[in-house]
């Protein structure tokens, strides 16, 4: 790599909103986010899909009929 063209890479420190902090390196010395893998409902199995069109069902049926 060429020398003084880069960043600097080092220690970092991402705080969440949920209070949460994790250590890692980056360009960046601290950073600050509004969710994180221990308070996303994503990670934490908390979300629900929602199906309000009801495309999944529409799915099943059409394709259910084909492989038959």
């Amino acid at each position: 790599m060429k020398k003084d063209i880069h960043p600097n890479y080092g220690d970092a420190t991402i705080t969440c909103a949920c209070g949460s902090v994790i250590k890692t390196r980056s360009t960046r010395k601290e950073m600050h986010v509004n969710s994180c893998s221990q308070c996303h409902p994503f990670f934490t199995g908390k979300a629900k899909f929602i199906d309000t069109e009801g495309r999944v069902e529409r799915f099943r049926k059409r394709y259910a009929a084909a492989s038959k």
